[in-house]
């Protein structure tokens, strides 16, 4: 039988469900030696803000049970340096390629969106408004109704293309932040994002990283992702893209039939260089198992 894997997310088609998440895919090239690109949905490349940056000091990581914890802090190389240098490497991807924009104030949002429309080919773009790892933008944008309403109806104003925003699990309510973001012009959402943690190295009597807190991700954050998807995708109109702590198909399927229309695969990347086309696959073959013709006809599918 030959199965579907055509994902539309609004106005967005992709050949199958299955991108990988910013910040733990580099710009796809990096990954190109361990897969074929042109296999994936699509990839979310790193966090790309007004000007270049360095990032956090080091140490920005540090292993724990089941996750990680990073506190990397958005070091990238500046957008006119990802127009100039990088697009040009994936402009013939088949894979969608959707840049992950961040900023320290609203205007610096506003200015990446712009360039990218008006220098690339970029279709769609993710609006980070919930990275727990820089003092200025990122979460602090994310945690209030009021100030992510703001940041996306800014960038929505410039940005003609897919807008994709990407929501902190490190709210009281994300459904509040969820309606929000589709109130102000979101096209689709992408959750979670990693939670706040921190962890401490007992013989020294020091934090393990530079910036004392950091983000957790990996398998330990997947139960509370399933459940913060469940319950945006049961509130909002628009389209739901489901992460955290995604390592193999059967993950990636519990976020379809929770509701999300596609998936994103992040830290199990660096365990398994390729994860996503495997994750593909699974995907593929349980839709094959179970008689279903189109994997869109798993979204939502929960049986409750």
């Amino acid at each position: 039988m030959a199965i579907d894997l055509t994902t539309h997310i609004g106005n967005l088609t992709l050949q199958n469900p299955v991108l990988t998440a910013s910040g733990t895919f580099g710009y796809g090239l990096e990954y190109a030696d361990f897969i074929d690109l042109d296999r994936l949905g699509g990839f979310v490349v790193k966090g790309t803000t007004l000007e270049p940056r360095q990032g956090n000091p080091y140490p920005r990581m540090a292993e724990t049970p089941s996750g990680m914890l990073n506190a990397v802090g958005l070091q990238n190389a500046g957008v006119e340096h990802f127009i100039e240098e990088t697009y040009p490497l994936l402009r013939d991807c088949k894979a969608e390629v959707i840049v992950n924009v961040s900023g320290a104030k609203i205007d610096d949002y506003v200015a990446v969106a712009e360039r990218l429309q008006e220098r690339t080919g970029i279709r769609a773009i993710e609006l980070n408004i919930s990275c727990p790892n820089v003092k200025q933008g990122g979460m602090a944008f994310g945690t209030t109704c009021a100030g992510a309403e703001s940041v996306v109806s800014a960038v929505r104003k410039a940005w003609k293309g897919h807008l994709m925003v990407k929501l902190s699990p490190n709210v009281t309510s994300i459904t509040d932040i969820a309606l929000a973001a589709e109130a102000a012009g979101a096209d689709s959402l992408s959750l979670i994002n990693t939670l706040m943690g921190m962890a401490i190295d007992i013989e020294t009597q020091r934090p393990k990283l530079s910036t004392v807190t950091g983000g957790l991700s990996g398998p330990a954050v997947k139960p509370v992702a399933v459940r913060m998807v469940w319950q945006v995708a049961s509130k909002v109109s628009i389209p739901v893209v489901g992460l955290g702590g995604i390592a193999t198909a059967a993950d990636a399927i519990e976020f379809l039939l929770a509701g999300a229309r596609a998936i994103q695969i992040g830290t199990y990347n660096f365990v398994d260089p390729s994860v996503s086309v495997k994750v593909v696959e699974g995907i593929e073959d349980y839709c094959r198992r179970h008689g279903v013709e189109k994997v869109e006809d798993l979204c939502g599918a929960l049986k409750i």
